[in-house]
């Protein structure tokens, strides 16, 4: 067995003096080490191409029968995130793939620094992975990017870099959407109960909103406009805050579905009823909007589809394959159910 060995010990030994440098600083580089200098770094990269030689991810990758992408979410109490993992699953299971999941959010669990999650992915042979998480900011994908992990982020709060593919969707539209329907119905007094001020999705939702108000000379009220997170307890407390105004709203546009659900509930409490005294409308289009009381009026995303295609640019990356384009913006439309009505008039909404 020592003879069949030695070709791989040449052809190691090979790349480390066509690049100038030693075996074991290949070694490094061949594994994800850190610590090589760039300049170093580059060279040696240089030299495995040229010699073909695999990295023990791309071996991994050849010797299993089945690719394995790990997928990060926050939670699998969100409805959205469960809605996008079905659209993995389906993808994968049709493309003979595994998925492995990673929820941040479990408690106790004990937390991996970025640097360690990637360097896990490699040393455990994973081609990617797809990201549905707040958790993941610009800078900490970088060590992703660095060893060359394939990698997908599904509507990320904040704009990646620009060799990151991101998968979305149509957010300004669907806002506008929203806003123009309730505006239709003969609102005026709309409220934006949004999510993350910074969010880059909440902000397009907005500017959505506000180009309805506008596109129809309505003038955007500051008080209406209430930044949170995209959780129920937002709703809850964005539509106690509404109540407390001079002017009550006749509509509330809540950037989310789970934001909607805190409104719907408080609205029950408050004994304001849906959509007589007041129309809600959400955003996602998740089961959860079909089975609220009453049920929702929502902007739909394709969440399923947003995973499936979010599944398939991995999939090319880890092939090798030249992409189009690096953002991927999927359309939104609105569905209309029984949250909505026509303006009752001032009275209804000053009482």
């Amino acid at each position: 067995m020592a003879g069949s060995e030695r070709p791989a010990k040449l052809t190691l030994a090979a790349i480390a003096r066509e690049a100038g440098v030693s075996a074991p600083t290949v070694s490094k580089v061949v594994n994800g080490r850190e610590d090589v200098a760039a300049e170093t770094r580059a060279k040696v990269l240089t030299a495995l191409e040229r010699s073909g030689y695999k990295s023990p991810l791309q071996r991994k990758n050849i010797a299993w029968r089945r690719p394995v992408v790990e997928m990060v979410l926050d939670s699998l109490n969100s409805a959205y995130g469960v809605e996008v993992l079905n659209g993995v699953l389906e993808h994968a299971a049709a493309s003979d793939v595994e998925v492995l999941l990673n929820v941040t959010g479990v408690q106790g669990a004990s937390p991996l620094s970025p640097e360690q999650r990637a360097q896990r992915i490699i040393d455990e042979g994973r081609c990617g992975m797809i990201v549905v998480t707040s958790a993941f900011s610009s800078a900490q994908l970088e060590p992703f990017l660095r060893r060359d992990i394939p990698i997908v982020v599904i509507d990320p709060l904040n704009p990646p870099q620009a060799d990151v593919v991101s998968v979305g969707a149509s957010n300004w539209a669907g806002g506008k959407a929203a806003t123009a329907h309730l505006l239709g119905l003969g609102h005026r007094r709309i409220a934006f109960l949004g999510g993350p001020e910074a969010a880059e999705c909440n902000q397009a939702r907005l500017h959505g909103y506000m180009a309805a108000l506008m596109a129809e000379g309505v003038p955007v009220e500051e008080d209406y406009i209430l930044s949170g997170t995209f959780r129920p307890e937002h709703g809850v407390a964005g539509m106690k805050a509404l109540l407390r105004l001079e002017k009550r709203p006749t509509a509330i546009f809540a950037a989310s579905d789970s934001i909607a659900l805190g409104v719907l509930a408080e609205a029950r409490r408050q004994q304001i009823r849906i959509p007589e005294d007041m129309s809600v409308v959400g955003f996602d289009g998740t089961y959860q909007a079909e089975e609220s009381v009453p049920p929702l009026t929502s902007v739909s995303q394709p969440l399923q589809e947003m995973g499936r295609a979010a599944l398939r640019f991995v999939l090319r990356q880890m092939r090798g394959d030249t992409l189009d384009s690096r953002r991927v913006e999927l359309a939104t439309h609105l569905v209309v159910r029984e949250s909505t009505a026509p303006c009752a008039g001032e009275a209804a909404s000053a009482h």
